[in-house]
């Protein structure tokens, strides 16, 4: 073989080894001031993070649920900036309420007002989990011990799906008229028709579920797995299973360019970039 073509055959190989090679690379994190953190969220328009603490037992309705707001250095603005609420996990916003799931209720908050305004029941839920806006007000919450997703539309919160195909479902996504829905695997539901399309097999149970700028998914294993996918192919870019470090339900906010993970237990932020 000519010496020029085994170039060509050699970087050809190289540049498709590293199509998929995302890694991630810490920016900060808050250190274990956090109570329990399940969830985190990022708000362009205030430019502030809100971390959902359970504080104590993801079950149990004690009372000692709260939300905390962060600066975008990790940094906390303020600890408990809304109480009274039991095991908060997944969050959304919509004109400017900050929806998040408390066991077996949507809590509605506020936000100019920083308190609670509606608290929405789902009869029959045990475990709600995570929460999705859709462009048009409807807001989807799973509850992955039933395999049920419930929707919060025009005032009335009740199951919108349901049955075994749902069963685990976690993370919620959603864009373009379409609801991602993610457990071993993400499923693409049409919201006007409800018609189910598998998009990808094999995810280990997703807790978050994200997208990059780049249009590709991004999602995490609670035990402590992260993900990214693109084009099919799935890279295992972070994994702290050894070190029983979870990851909960994590955030990728695009206009920092920062993938915001919550450890639960180890009760911290971490923020890192996505290096390609």
């Amino acid at each position: 073989m000519k010496p020029k073509y085994l170039l060509i055959i050699l970087l050809f190989i190289s540049c498709v080894g590293q199509v998929h090679s995302q890694k991630l690379v810490e920016v900060w994190r808050t250190g274990p001031q956090m109570k329990t953190p399940e969830s985190v969220l990022y708000q362009p328009e205030n430019n502030i993070l809100y971390v959902a603490n359970i504080n104590g037992n993801p079950t149990e309705k004690d009372g000692n649920g709260f939300i905390s707001l962060l600066n975008t250095d990790g940094s906390i603005k303020q600890m408990k900036w809304v109480t009274g609420l039991n095991a908060p996990k997944g969050m959304a916003i919509f004109d400017g309420k900050l929806y998040v799931s408390d066991i077996d209720e949507l809590v509605e908050i506020d936000i100019a007002k920083a308190e609670i305004s509606h608290r929405y029941p789902a009869p029959n839920a045990v475990f709600l989990n995570d929460v999705a806006a859709c462009m048009n007000g409807m807001i989807f919450v799973s509850d992955n011990h039933t395999g049920r997703i419930h929707v919060l539309k025009d005032g009335k919160f009740s199951v919108w799906l349901e049955g075994d195909d749902f069963l685990q479902t976690n993370g919620l996504y959603t864009e373009n008229g379409k609801l991602y829905a993610g457990s071993e695997v993400i499923k693409e539901i049409d919201i006007k028709t409800k018609n189910v399309k598998f998009i990808q097999e094999g995810c280990q149970g997703i807790d978050g579920l994200a997208k990059d700028e780049h249009d590709n998914f991004v999602f995490s294993n609670w035990v402590g797995r992260i993900f990214y996918l693109e084009d099919g192919t799935l890279t295992k870019m972070w994994d702290s299973t050894a070190e029983n470090l979870n990851t909960a339900d994590l955030f990728y906010a695009k206009e920092l360019k920062l993938l915001l993970v919550p450890t639960f237990f180890d009760n911290q932020v971490v923020a890192y970039k996505i290096e390609h």
